[in-house]
C-alpha cells in the first residue's frame, strides 16, 4: 500500500487546513488509518484515526473538538480536516494505515504498517 500525504501549508492560528491522504495498492477499505505528527525536536505523536471496522474516530486530547477524520472509500481516501489550529499545532503530519482490529492500538505507531511521506504544516501566530 503506498499512502500520498497532501494539502499542508501556512497557515495564521485560528485558520484551517484540510490534509488528504490518498491510498493505492491495497483494499483500502479493510485500514485502519491513523494521522500522526513530528514537531521539530519532538517525537512523532498520535493525532488521531479511523476504524475501519467501525467507522468510530478517536483523537489525542490536544486535538479534540478541532480535528475531524473522515474517509471516502469510494476515492481511497481518509481526510483530517483541522480548525481553530495553534502554532503548537505546526509539524510534519504523516498518515497511515494498519490492519489491526483493536482500537487500543490505535494510539501506537508500530500498529501500522505503511506510512505516507508526511506533509509540513505550519501555524503562524
Amino acid at each position: 500500500v503506498q499512502l500520498q500525504a497532501s494539502g499542508g501549508g501556512l497557515v495564521q492560528a485560528g485558520g484551517s487546513l484540510r490534509l488528504s491522504c490518498a491510498a493505492s495498492g491495497g483494499t483500502f477499505s479493510t485500514y485502519t488509518m491513523g494521522w500522526f505528527r513530528q514537531a521539530p525536536g519532538k517525537e512523532r505523536e498520535f493525532v488521531g484515526g479511523i476504524s475501519w471496522i467501525s467507522g468510530s474516530t478517536y483523537y489525542a486530547d490536544s486535538v479534540k473538538g478541532r480535528f475531524t477524520i473522515s474517509r471516502e472509500n469510494a476515492k481511497n481516501t481518509v481526510y483530517l480536516q483541522m480548525n481553530s489550529l495553534k502554532p503548537e499545532d505546526t509539524a510534519v503530519y504523516y498518515c497511515a494505515a494498519g490492519r489491526f482490529r483493536t482500537v487500543q492500538r490505535m494510539g501506537v505507531s508500530p500498529s501500522y504498517d505503511y506510512w505516507g511521506q508526511g506533509t509540513l504544516v505550519t501555524v503562524s501566530s
